[in-house]
């Protein structure tokens, strides 16, 4: 009997022990794992309170789209956007900051100028889309995107327009970009340098001027004014102040400006003594010189009566 005690007791002990051993693989694997965690929650660049705002903003927002499911499953859309709205206002998810970039030229101050309607409204409340909408109607908004940064800022990114010329207007200049679009008033100092248009219709006329100047690269920097005539044709001023008369139609001015580079590389045309080029009537060119020199005469590949 005392031999079967003593199996008994040694038994229990090993069972203690093993269960003890358990425990502390237990307790030693739980540390480990926690110390990974932790090691793993330090290499984040976030500090225990920004972890705090996350996670409550991550339970708020399941709130907030448990209840918004649960109210348009009740058919009520706009009862479930009202409710998600005052949840997120409640738990201080509103717009208090706005914070504005990629403006380089244009005015900042008209952005804010909109986007301040949407101050103190709770975050699904504010509509982006038409923000957006409204910012692209300023003139030198090419593009915008607006979006919510919790927990409470308004962030909106402006992609400007570039100016491409000087639209000159009765009573002012105006920048222009490269579609024809009305920038703003510019003063003739800062105008100085930039490609001049005029003429009724001229801005709606950019990218075909555009598309035109490219054909002649050579002479594209020697252009520093374009006259919309009659809303048919141009005439181009080049820097030397003489002008060159073209015909009418894309192709057939392309051609003319593509002829007369020719020429010009030829003849040095441009800086000379002729006053003005006309190549209206292709494939003649006349040329006008000053009164005091001689009658000019007609060049080119035919012949025809000076104007």
């Amino acid at each position: 009997m005392a031999q079967q005690i003593r199996r008994s007791a040694a038994t229990g002990v090993r069972r203690a022990a093993r269960a003890q051993g358990r425990a502390a693989s237990a307790r030693r694997a739980r540390g480990q794992a926690l110390g990974l965690i932790d090691r793993a929650l330090g290499l984040m660049p976030f500090t225990e309170a920004q972890w705090s705002r996350i996670w409550l903003a991550m339970i708020i927002g399941g709130a907030v789209g448990i209840a918004f499911v649960i109210a348009n499953l009740a058919g009520l859309p706009a009862l479930a956007e009202a409710q998600v709205a005052r949840i997120a206002a409640d738990a201080g998810f509103v717009v208090r900051h706005v914070r504005v970039t990629g403006t380089q030229r244009m005015d900042e101050q008209e952005v804010y100028a909109r986007a301040l309607a949407s101050r103190d409204l709770a975050m699904p409340a504010v509509d982006i889309h038409a923000l957006r909408a409204e910012l692209r109607t300023l003139p030198w908004v090419k593009d915008a995107r607006v979006s919510l940064q919790l927990p409470h800022t308004l962030v909106i990114d402006i992609v400007e327009r570039t100016p491409h010329a000087v639209l000159a207007r009765p009573d002012r200049l105006m920048l222009i970009d490269a579609s024809g679009i009305e920038l703003e008033p510019v003063s003739p100092e800062k105008a100085k340098g930039m490609l001049r248009l005029s003429g009724p219709g001229a801005a709606r006329q950019a990218r075909q001027l555009d598309l035109l100047l490219a054909a002649a690269p050579a002479l594209q920097p020697q252009v520093a004014a374009a006259e919309w005539v009659g809303n048919r044709r141009w005439n181009l001023v080049f820097k030397t102040g003489q002008v060159l008369a073209l015909p009418e139609g894309d192709e057939e001015a392309a051609s003319a400006f593509v002829k007369f580079a020719r020429l010009d590389g030829q003849n040095r045309l441009i800086g000379g003594k002729v006053l003005s080029f006309d190549m209206r009537t292709p494939p003649r060119l006349y040329m006008r010189l000053p009164e005091a020199l001689a009658a000019p005469e007609p060049a080119g590949e035919g012949k025809g009566e000076s104007t």
